[in-house]
């Protein structure tokens, strides 16, 4: 699997012939979307509510939001959800989808990373971890 095999786009973008298969990764269907804008919905790749929750209400930083989002990707939910994506992989070019206006603080980018194994998917030690705190109003 390669970088050309795995790319990202907001959900309320407009489709394009080259996405392949478009797969939604929220947890809940976004508004004013139609099903057959998406090739299959594995909301299971969301972030739980509750760390989302935490995140959109800056309880927690993007440094404290990303390794608890990779740690949820081992759930086995998530895993038989992986197993999907990767066959989806195998057989062409796949989109991940969802509704974060802000593609560097969002988990689309943190599946990427960890579907491509980049460094950017394993999790920092926090003491290693600059001092960061997000602006209002990005999403995860």
């Amino acid at each position: 699997m390669s970088a050309r095999d795995i790319v990202t786009k907001r959900i309320y973008e407009p489709a394009a012939d080259d996405d392949g298969d478009r797969v939604l990764i929220m947890r809940l269907w976004p508004r004013g979307i139609r099903k057959e804008r998406v090739s299959v919905w594995l909301k299971e790749l969301g972030p739980v509510p509750t760390l989302l929750r935490e995140f959109l209400d800056d309880k927690i930083s993007w440094e404290q939001y990303v390794p608890r989002y990779l740690a949820g990707l081992e759930r086995r939910e998530a895993q038989a959800a992986i197993v999907e994506l990767r066959r989806r992989a195998q057989d062409g070019r796949v989109t991940l989808l969802c509704g974060c206006a802000d593609e560097q603080h969002c988990h689309r980018s943190l599946l990427r990373a960890y579907l491509l194994d980049s460094p950017r998917a394993r999790p920092r030690s926090p003491r290693a971890a600059p001092a960061h705190h997000r602006a209002r109003g990005r999403r995860a």
